[in-house]
């Protein structure tokens, strides 16, 4: 997972992508409180973090930034936390991205590049989830969605005016992605290079239990990985959670409402025919009268409309009005008024002359008020809950806007709080490693790690129904180590183990600077004295290598990393011992006779290209612009995120 993260939160490749979701990122996730954003630790102070040109990124924007990037990430890889996205470079990348959008925007200004309004429109309005129930944009949604992020309209437009100077700036670079033949030759004959050796083991638990540890070296050992037994800060949560199905029993709707809603809908419920027709429009009324006469003298209307270089087209279950709307009312009329198998027409209609067959008609019956009260009842119900959703969450955010406590919040619309134990940023309870956070809550553990003690509640989406929930931060148990005394077994377990994993590491050192020095590899094994398992050959390609991508065996990738007739130690997970890894023959490649291979070369350099091109383009601009980082702003934004303590 922690490779993925890596990839998502560093990778200079897809430059243009990331420009373009820049600009709505404060749009399509929840980034909290603009203005109060954060974890308990390092106060900020509004200093810059960052000075681009002219422009200062101060530490609470970069903050915000990283918490919308985290958030955007976490739709990708559900478990990633804020602590994990940091301490995977996303602090840095994100502070990256944002200086390059600054950048290429005063770049770009100084070039004389501007966004029309009408473009910044167009980018607002291909959002989704600004879409109404008509898919089309809805002005009423970007306005609760900017209230509900506390964004001004203002703010959206500089991000998105800023995304496409940099997107118009890059993207000829990125596409400046050739590559001569003979400068892909080599790389194509490396694919075809292929190596051979073989790899032993030393295990952890080959080294033996050993006599058991002193006090003072588990004392000691517990000082030196004391972060290894430390429990990272951790928050009580005080919640409630306001559901449709809650509000249901509430809103059941008045027989006057059902009444009036059926009455409002009577053509929905009133009795109606449909008809399924067969259709050809010709250009000229001479060729309709033509095949009119055929289809009348019994004709089939397809094989009618073949013979005529034309298609027929087959209308099923349609209603007059439905196709009134699609032709006209003269051709509804008429095709209405026909029965079943009769050929109307033809008639004229937008398009040139219509020749009809109707080949069903189905009578259905419409629905008294009894008979349509079930659905008419649904239907009211989950409109009245809805509306009433949307009436408490504005109550309780008008309430909260006035610094309204999360008690007075719950004792005014009479809602049941839920206090958790003291989680983890991940949502999980430490003291009990069989319960984890759902992951419908991890919305709520997100937001009461972004808040600081003394904020008034949050509001937080919980479900595609308008559900939220209301979430206020109880307390905060700060990072602490678990007491010597409480954790001894594990620790003397840990202990033990590192001192074997140590003097297997001292046994595997030997072997390899024996082979290193001429000895055969199974002769140096076999000097160890260690119990080892047997020896196993190990040969690959560099195809092999670039087509199992991340799912490379590590003694494999670390043979593509050596010299012929060498041997190298390589530490394996979960204290499991080392691995040694000999390599044996190295066979070179040549692709000069393999023409497909060069041309995929050629394509996949250029990709790496393209995108150097761009990030060199970018470095150059940031340059010439002029960029200074602040170091210690940073870390005081690197500590909040984290939850470290730290001081201004």
């Amino acid at each position: 997972m922690l490779s993925l993260i890596r990839r998502l939160i560093n990778s200079k490749v897809g430059l243009l992508v990331t420009f373009a979701f820049l600009a709505i990122i404060g749009l399509a996730f929840a980034a909290g409180d603009i203005n109060g954003l954060g974890s308990s630790g390092a106060k900020l102070t509004g200093d810059a973090v960052a000075t681009v040109g002219k422009q200062k990124l101060t530490e609470i924007e970069l903050r915000t930034r990283v918490q919308s990037e985290m958030e955007n990430f976490r739709q990708q890889q559900p478990g990633l936390d804020m602590i994990t996205y940091v301490n995977n470079g996303g602090l840095e990348g994100s502070l990256n991205r944002t200086i390059d959008g600054l950048a290429l925007e005063q770049f770009g200004k100084d070039q004389g590049m501007v966004v029309s309004k009408r473009a910044i429109d167009g980018q607002i309005a291909s959002i989704p989830s600004l879409h109404g129930v008509d898919g089309k944009f809805s002005q009423t949604l970007y306005q609760q969605l900017l209230a509900q992020q506390r964004l001004t309209d203002q703010q959206v437009r500089t991000d998105i005016a800023r995304s496409m100077i940099g997107q118009q700036l890059v993207a000829p670079t990125g596409g400046a992605n050739q590559v001569p033949q003979q400068l892909a030759l080599p790389y194509a004959s490396l694919l075809l290079e292929k190596r051979e050796g073989q790899v032993g083991f030393i295990p952890t638990q080959a080294m033996g239990a050993g006599a058991p540890p002193t006090d003072a070296e588990v004392a000691t050992f517990y000082k030196r990985n004391i972060a290894r037994y430390t429990v990272p800060e951790r928050r009580v949560i005080r919640y409630a959670v306001v559901t449709h199905d809650q509000l249901k029993g509430s809103t059941a709707p008045t027989d006057k409402e059902i009444a009036d809603a059926y009455q409002s809908q009577r053509a929905k419920y009133a009795p109606t025919e449909k008809r399924t027709l067969v259709q050809v429009i010709l250009a000229d009324k001479a060729s309709a009268d033509a095949l009119a006469t055929k289809v009348k003298a019994g004709t089939p209307i397809e094989t009618a409309a073949r013979a005529a270089g034309l298609e027929p087209a087959t209308l099923t279950g349609v209603e007059k009005a439905a196709y009134a709307g699609q032709s006209s009312s003269a051709l509804a009329d008429a095709a209405f008024g026909a029965a079943k198998g009769a050929v109307v027409g033809p008639l004229r209609s937008a398009l040139g002359f219509t020749v009809i067959r109707v080949d069903a008609i189905e009578q259905v019956a419409g629905k008294t008020l009894e008979q349509a009260k079930p659905e008419l009842i649904a239907a009211l119900t989950k409109e009245k809950t809805t509306q009433a959703l949307g009436a408490m969450h504005d109550a309780i955010d008008d309430a909260t806007s006035k610094n309204a406590t999360f008690a007075e919040v719950i004792a005014d619309q009479k809602l049941s709080a839920q206090v958790t134990p003291a989680l983890l940023s991940d949502g999980r309870n430490p003291d009990d490693a069989t319960v984890k956070a759902a992951p419908d809550f991890l919305p709520v553990v997100a937001a009461a790690f972004a808040m600081e003690q003394g904020d008034s509640p949050q509001l937080v989406p919980m479900d595609q129904e308008g559900g939220f929930a209301v979430v206020g931060l109880d307390r905060v148990v700060p990072a602490a180590a678990s007491a010597l005394t409480q954790i001894r077994p594990v620790v003397a377990r840990d202990f033990a183990l590192d001192r074997a994993r140590v003097a297997a590491r001292k046994v595997a050192d030997d072997i390899v600077a024996k082979i290193n020095k001429g000895t055969p590899i199974a002769q140096a094994f076999a000097a160890s004295g260690v119990k080892t398992p047997p020896l196993q050959p190990i040969n690959s390609s560099r195809a092999q290598l670039a087509s199992a991508g991340r799912n490379i065996p590590p003694p494999i990738a670390l043979m593509f990393s050596m010299s012929e007739k060498t041997s190298k130690r390589l530490e394996l997970g979960n204290n499991e011992g080392w691995a040694i890894v000999y390599l044996n023959h190295i066979e070179r490649g040549n692709a000069a006779n393999q023409p497909n291979i060069v041309q995929a070369t050629r394509t996949d350099l250029g990709k790496v290209i393209g995108n150097e091109y761009t990030a060199q383009f970018i470095e150059a601009v940031r340059r010439q612009v002029g960029v200074k980082k602040n170091d210690k702003a940073i870390a005081t934004v690197r500590a909040a995120l984290t939850g470290q303590g730290g001081g201004n």
